[in-house]
């Protein structure tokens, strides 16, 4: 799709008994994915993105527990990890880079103990990017705060 991002990438899943072929539709919207991911690279200082989930077929966000509204399922969505770096570390650079992403979520990543990952999207054409960033935890769901300091609070 993209020079560092494959469509066997975007579409793998652990539930390999079950379809994950998407539609032209959410094909369409893969292929977009795929580019906002380069710039996000890119934004990111060229470090590695690794794909944990991106789309899912009904039947694999199902399997996996997922809400039916997920924007996993139309293919606008991907959960990332990128080496090195936290997912808040993440979210905070997307923010600063100025692309057009429409959710940036950070879940159930804990700033001191690590662990998580963070969910990218871009919006469903004809949709304006809402730029919305939250945290998704034990705890429930929150915005994300747009102060750096208060990490070291926590």
């Amino acid at each position: 799709m993209t020079p560092h991002f494959s469509l066997a990438e975007l579409t793998r899943t652990d539930h390999r008994s079950l379809d994950n072929t998407p539609d032209p539709a959410a094909l369409a919207n893969l292929h977009r994915l795929a580019v906002f991911l380069e710039q996000v690279r890119a934004a990111l200082g060229n470090r590695v993105v690794v794909i944990n989930s991106a789309y899912r077929s009904k039947a694999v966000n199902d399997a996996v527990g997922s809400s039916d509204r997920s924007q996993h399922r139309v293919g606008t969505a991907a959960d990332i990890r990128v080496p090195g770096m936290t997912p808040d570390a993440v979210v905070r650079a997307v923010m600063a880079s100025g692309l057009a992403y429409d959710q940036l979520i950070r879940e159930f990543s804990d700033p001191k103990k690590g662990g998580g990952w963070t969910h990218i999207s871009i919006p469903a054409l004809p949709a304006a990017p809402r730029k919305m960033a939250l945290i998704i935890d034990k705890t429930g769901t929150r915005l994300f705060p747009a102060d750096p300091t208060w990490l070291a609070a926590s």
